[in-house]
């Protein structure tokens, strides 16, 4: 086993995309992005082509956090079940976030027709039980999603046997899902609204932010200011510090990447894949014919610890796919660990809070943040110009 552990594979398997300065002096503008991952880039460039000023800043380099990190399965499914969370919020409200998560992966598909290659690959889903205790919520999940309008179809042993290596009890499959390298479309989107004028800086951390009479001044650790009417936080769950109200959850999450594998015998159409364990495994493969997969999730305590735990998480995710999938040989090329925030709901924090003012957030917490940011990207942008996002009540806070 060729193991290197603690890198993350995106930027890796990228290379050196766009180097940006950081902060050297102060700045005014009409909306300040801490944050220059998946999200932020998104607001930045939806922001841009809106005509507003933008600066966007992070502390690390671009694309350099969670964003490379990420194992970029599009899904429109939410880590909560369509079925509970009609019996949490409600059937239109719930049916409706799960509407936003599948058309924000055709939103993909038509922003990244315009940008540089990302990576975008439409793909087919299946969920499937990882055991007999799990088929009843599978089935009343089958039924909701139906209900719903969704595309979906319930598979027994029998059809999944005859598809796949392994066997479950059931699941479901969708024919809509994607993937995308979450490194090369950030640096792309970021391109794309720097070009439009936006001001991007990373190795640059804010420090603190005054409100004042006509929006906020961020003060940076390196002693610069930039003056804005709004500032959008997308740093996901670091922004948990700049609130009171608590929204969520950290955890610690695994994954590893193989190096080519000559085939995928007895992997259906190299859909995603993941199961109904939790925390679950999920996998899908690459455009270079690697096979990625991610999980053993546990409660984050600090980074020290995550990393520590590595060596023992690569093994348990190696033996998961020699057992899903024994017809394929793989080595193992890189395994990472990273932390992600993931909500009492499911579902993400997007707009404003009363508790600070002249701010919106995007915390496109848990299984669907790439999905998350792009709905995030919209409501806020209605939000800065004066309109009404009937969705914006949805991922509302102190719900």
């Amino acid at each position: 086993m060729d193991l290197r552990s603690g890198h993350c594979f995106w930027p890796i398997n990228s290379g050196l995309i766009q180097p940006y300065p950081s902060l050297a002096g102060d700045l005014d503008c009409d909306v300040l992005v801490i944050g220059a991952g998946i999200t932020g880039a998104l607001i930045a460039d939806y922001l841009t082509q809106k005509k507003a000023k933008v600066v966007v800043l992070d502390r690390r380099d671009v694309a350099s956090g969670s964003t490379s990190a990420s194992t970029a399965m599009l899904q429109y499914e939410i880590d909560t079940h369509l079925s509970d969370l009609i019996t949490r919020i409600g059937k239109e409200p719930a049916e409706r976030a799960y509407h936003l998560c599948s058309d924000a992966i055709d939103k993909l598909a038509k922003i990244t027709k315009d940008l540089p290659d990302c990576g975008f690959e439409r793909y087919s889903s299946f969920y499937f039980a990882s055991s007999e205790d799990d088929v009843s919520a599978l089935e009343r999940e089958y039924e909701a999603r139906k209900e719903a309008g969704f595309d979906i179809e319930l598979w027994r042993t029998k059809d999944i046997t005859s598809r796949f290596n392994f066997s479950a009890p059931c699941g479901l499959y969708s024919k809509q899902g994607a993937q995308v390298d979450p490194f090369r479309l950030a640096h792309a989107l970021l391109a794309r609204a720097s070009k439009a004028g936006a001001q991007i800086f990373d190795r640059t951390e804010v420090s603190d932010i005054d409100q004042v009479q006509d929006g906020i001044v961020a003060h940076t650790a390196e002693g610069h200011q930039v003056r804005a009417q709004k500032v959008v936080f997308a740093c996901g769950y670091e922004a948990q510090s700049w609130l009171q109200e608590k929204v969520v959850d950290l955890n610690s999450t695994f994954a590893l990447v193989t190096e080519p594998v000559d085939s995928f015998e007895g992997w259906y159409e190299q859909c995603l894949l993941w199961e109904s364990e939790r925390p679950y495994t999920y996998m899908r493969t690459t455009s270079d014919n690697r096979i990625l997969i991610g999980g053993e999730d546990e409660p984050y305590k600090n980074s020290e610890l995550r990393d520590k735990a590595l060596p023992k998480k690569t093994k348990a995710l190696s033996k998961k796919l020699a057992t899903l999938m024994p017809s394929i040989p793989f080595q193992v090329a890189y395994s990472w660990a990273g932390t992600f925030g993931e909500t009492e709901d499911g579902l993400a924090y997007i707009g404003e809070t009363r508790e600070f003012p002249n701010a919106y957030f995007a915390l496109g917490y848990g299984g669907n943040g790439i999905t998350y940011s792009v709905t995030a990207a919209q409501i806020i942008a209605d939000l800065y110009l004066g309109k009404t996002n009937a969705d914006a009540d949805l991922f509302r806070f102190g719900r």
